[in-house]
């Protein structure tokens, strides 16, 4: 799933899980549904304000690498840490999210490394299309929690598919009533579209517009 196709898939609101493809409209915790709405980046579009570029300042000292992701000790030991630090349910291993035992990748993986020096405090596994990427995982070394790193993740990958002059970056879905998600939209709101499932197209993103799409997925039949 590379190049033009994953581009196709991303913009038909498809998001990847292991080694496919899934999406969905609403997740249910209890008795309660909560509608779910796909999000992407224009990236021509983003432009940071103050919040982005303090952040970016601040992180300077940090040396950032984007290369071709493999899995290694390193990054499973930095996982681990995340893992026991986070107040909700992560995934059990990067190798489960990624591949759940999957001897193949379908997909052409990369990560944004950030170091302090020699230690390795941050991960942010993304998939490269032709004209797109689709964010995948963001996890830290819970020692470096006030750096943001899990946004600061979100900017360097902005940052590495706009030097790739491409168009759009897919972070995922944020969840109506469900605040947890809202960080997704943090690099630049007024860059962001919300996916209107029904008729397949991408709209400028508000909060208004959000609450029109979750009750027409609340009111169907």
């Amino acid at each position: 799933m590379k190049g033009n196709k994953l581009d196709l898939y991303l913009s038909m609101g498809y998001f990847r899980m292991h080694q496919g493809l899934f999406t969905c409209r609403y997740l249910v915790y209890g008795d309660t549904i909560f509608p779910v709405h796909w999000l992407r980046f224009v990236l021509p579009q983003v432009d940071y304000k103050s919040k982005q570029t303090s952040l970016l300042r601040r992180n300077e000292r940090f040396t950032v690498i984007a290369k071709r992701f493999t899995l290694t000790d390193e990054i499973n030991a930095l996982y681990e840490r995340y893992k026991f630090s986070v107040d909700f349910e992560a995934p059990e291993s990067v190798e489960f999210w990624l591949y759940n035992d999957v001897p193949y990748d379908l997909f052409d993986t990369y990560a944004i490394e950030v170091r302090d020096e020699n230690r390795l405090i941050a991960v942010g596994v993304f998939d490269n299309g032709n004209q797109s990427i689709a964010g995948i995982m963001n996890f830290y070394d819970p020692e470096y929690r006030k750096y943001s790193l899990g946004k600061f993740l979100m900017l360097q990958k902005i940052n590495f598919a706009r030097l790739q002059q491409k168009l759009y970056y897919y972070p995922g879905y944020l969840v109506s009533n469900y605040p947890k998600f809202d960080y997704k939209l943090f690099p630049c709101e007024a860059a962001t579209e919300v996916f209107d499932d029904t008729n397949g197209q991408w709209l400028p993103f508000s909060w208004e517009t959000v609450q029109i799409l979750a009750a027409d997925i609340l009111n169907e039949p």
